[in-house]
């Protein structure tokens, strides 16, 4: 992986450059698109997969073409997400939220795997991808195809919520459509609060093109000398820890670039502005660090932090009324190609959408949702919080999140266990946590009360490693132990394990689950978790933590399978003895509930059941390499995905088992880097009134009266909201929270 060397850019030749001297003496740029191929996979390429004929399906073995790309699903993951923003039966300020949450995805999407794309051109790196397409052609659908949602995206919010939400009296207003009155409080708020923080950035001999952070929001300024009549060009960078929009009066906005770009005269006093144009910036800031020396990372990493500032860009977004002239400065001096160019309706960067969402209009959005305290925790509350370690000496408790309460569960589990005097020691992995971390906090009492506390901190955590470092330092600051886990491994599985005194003996109390240990995330995401004394899910614990902090090589466990050692070939196993129980009349099947499903060995083994005749059903949320319905390969194969108020995350693995189900959950998803790259954990579920209830859960994903999008064979998803009636499906998640607030005898 290559990054810029972090040195700032050469300085650029006047001759050439329109910032010296009159820009209209320069040629316009015209953004010329390359042709790209379709989208659509060419379904008569591979004939043998569509028709279940030739010499792969007569001998057995599985056809080319089998594998959809990765790249592709990702943007129809996303494009699902944009489906629910141009809902009409989605709360007004929940639209918006998927509007932002659609350009943040987006963001992140060219910041990694774009980024990754354009470095294996440029390495010559030109092995196909498991579809057959050559990096190239990948990177030619993307562009094609993330310029038509991108379009879209604009378009939902040109059109359609900017307009509803004027007519519920919010209204995201442009400069010119305030009043007087507006214009001049936004005046006052200008010369205090935002002229102070303003770096205009000339662009002449004596000073170079300037660094254009990614992600940033920027204004292109074009100006001109009364005394000589030269145009010059200056950069203006919207301050990012401003509100992204500002409240002129009442229930109207109007973004931030507007209120700077209305006063520019501020910043260039004696200078005639001519024009100005917004424009954005995406970098690669994926990460590379060397980790021969482990106790050398943390140090290696924040070096590498800074050094991500620099990387080279992937994207840029302009406003679609540009100068051409001063996109041809942008895209010369940025050295990106036309292909990455991407002109859209202003205003850019509705990430800043987030800030609307959040406003206080309950009758907007989804109907609020209170967790409750899980009834086996509940039967031992106290008058303060629930006595954890009492519950589970009953039984396990399966725990069902934002449906059940983090707080008093997962938390309540830490907190009571920092607090116990007979507890002796906390074991726990921390991949991301919140700002202000209750758990951080707990642990950090723990260690201070004099027990002994091992964290394994995930500081590679992509976009949080500023964050970890600074959890990391703090809590080596209160006495924790604090490692980083495995040369060459991220340690992404949820583990948590407390060691008691009681009487003679100690006891292990565990937790393994499927999310991270954020109380903040866990009110979003959907997850799972077990927590259990029993004793052989606390001996694989203490064995795996041995494993990250210490030197120990074990590679077996009792109730867990952890990655990159057993989980894939255990996943495999258990796989392919479905399809012995299936030949041999016993009951047979697979279910799974995953976040992306690509790795090829995995998806293969499913290929081989379902030609064996096993049902299968995925349950994906975003990416999905696997084709289902394809006759002769995968017609047993069923491929669903729900988006809605929760964002689902957690994985599940069934297996109908000759009648004896098993079941697991974890964190591991079936991609490459969680089954190779990463620490991953998942938990066999041994209480059969909990499996049952995972598999009910499954059954309902899956079922055909359940709103889903539906995958075909040709990697097109098909949103699947209504019955032949009209009449909406089952919403899943409202299900839940249904069925919860039945339970505690409320409707709030």
């Amino acid at each position: 992986m290559s990054h810029s060397s972090g040195q700032a850019p050469v300085p650029p030749q006047p001759q050439p450059q329109p910032s010296v001297g009159s820009i209209a003496a320069h040629r316009p740029h015209a953004v010329v698109v390359p042709p790209v191929r379709s989208l659509d996979p060419d379904l008569d390429a591979d004939p043998d997969i569509y028709e279940g004929s030739g010499p792969d399906a007569e001998n057995g073995e599985l056809p080319q073409g089998r594998f959809l790309d990765r790249e592709r699903s990702w943007l129809g993951f996303n494009e699902r997400v944009l489906e629910l923003a141009e809902d009409p039966a989605t709360p007004l300020l929940e639209r918006a939220n998927f509007l932002a949450i659609f350009a943040s995805n987006l963001d992140e999407f060219f910041m990694v795997r774009v980024a990754g794309l354009k470095r294996r051109i440029a390495t010559g790196v030109a092995t196909r991808s498991a579809s057959g397409l050559q990096p190239r052609e990948v990177l030619e659908q993307i562009w094609t195809r993330s310029r038509e949602l991108m379009a879209r995206h604009a378009a939902c919010y040109q059109q359609d919520v900017a307009p509803a939400l004027a007519e519920e009296g919010i209204h995201l207003i442009r400069w010119p459509d305030l009043t007087e009155k507006e214009q001049s409080r936004l005046f006052t708020l200008f010369r205090q609060q935002i002229f102070p923080v303003l770096t205009p950035l000339a662009v002449d001999p004596a000073h170079p093109f300037p660094y254009i952070s990614g992600l940033s929001l920027n204004l292109a300024v074009v100006v001109r000398n009364p005394v000589s009549g030269h145009d010059h060009f200056a950069r203006v960078k919207v301050p990012p820890l401003l509100s992204r929009f500002l409240e002129a009066s009442p229930q109207r906005y109007v973004p931030l670039e507007d209120v700077i770009a209305a006063h520019l005269e501020e910043l260039f006093p004696g200078m005639e502005v001519l024009a100005h144009h917004m424009f954005r910036v995406t970098r690669n800031e994926d990460l590379e660090v060397e980790e021969d020396d482990a106790e050398n990372l943390l140090q290696a990493l924040e070096k590498e932090l800074l050094r991500r500032r620099f990387g080279p860009p992937v994207r840029l977004e302009v406003e679609e009324s540009i100068d051409p002239y001063v996109l041809d400065l942008l895209v010369r001096e940025l050295k990106i190609s036309d292909a990455e160019v991407y002109p859209l309706p202003g205003p850019l960067d509705l990430t800043g959408l987030f800030g609307i969402a959040a406003l206080d209009r309950l009758e907007l959005k989804y109907p609020k949702f209170v967790a409750g305290t899980h009834r086996d925790l509940a039967e031992v509350e106290s008058a303060s919080a629930p006595d954890i370690f009492a519950a589970l000496r009953e039984r396990d408790v399966l725990l069902h999140h934002p449906y059940d309460s983090f707080s008093t569960s997962v938390q309540a589990f830490l907190e009571q266990a920092a607090a116990d005097p007979d507890v002796l020691a906390i074991k726990q992995t921390l991949y991301r946590t919140s700002g202000k971390s209750p758990i951080v906090d707990a642990l950090i009492d723990a260690a201070e009360s004099g027990k002994q506390v091992l964290v394994l901190v995930e500081i590679k955590a992509r976009f949080d490693e500023q964050a970890n470092i600074k959890w990391a330092r703090k809590l080596e600051e209160a006495g924790c132990h604090v490692v980083y886990g495995l040369v060459g491994l991220k340690t992404h599985c949820k583990a948590s394990l407390v060691v008691r005194q009681e009487g003679d003996t100690l006891r292990r109390y565990s937790h393994v689950g499927t999310g991270n240990y954020h109380p903040k995330t866990a009110r979003l995401y959907e997850d799972l978790g077990l927590l259990t004394a029993d004793p052989k899910v606390g001996a694989d614990l203490s064995d795996l933590f041995n494993r990250l902090s210490g030197y120990s090589r074990r590679e077996t466990y009792r109730r867990l399978l952890v990655a990159p050692k057993s989980l894939r070939d255990g996943l495999i196993t258990r796989i392919n003895k479905e399809i012995t129980h299936h030949r041999s009349g016993r009951p047979a099947s697979v279910r799974i509930k995953v976040n992306s499903m690509v790795d090829e060995a995995v998806v293969d083994a499913l290929y081989q059941a379902a030609r064996a005749g096993v049902p299968v059903d995925v349950w994906v949320r975003g990416i999905c390499a696997l084709r289902p319905g394809v006759p002769g390969l995968s017609e047993n194969i069923r491929v669903r995905s729900i988006l809605g108020r929760f964002l689902e995350h957690s994985r599940v693995f069934a297996f109908g088992n000759g009648g004896e189900p098993e079941v697991w959950l974890g964190s591991a998803d079936m991609m490459h880097r969680n089954l190779d790259r990463r620490i991953e954990a998942l938990v066999r579920v041994t209480d059969p009134a909990h499996r049952a209830s995972l598999n009910r859960l499954l059954e309902t994903g899956m079922s055909d009266s359940t709103a889903s999008w539906h995958l075909g064979p040709d990697g097109e998803w098909t949103r699947h909201a209504t019955d032949a009636d009209g009449q909406p499906l089952r919403n899943v998640q409202e299900m839940l929270i249904d069925a919860r607030r039945r339970r505690r005898g409320s409707t709030t």
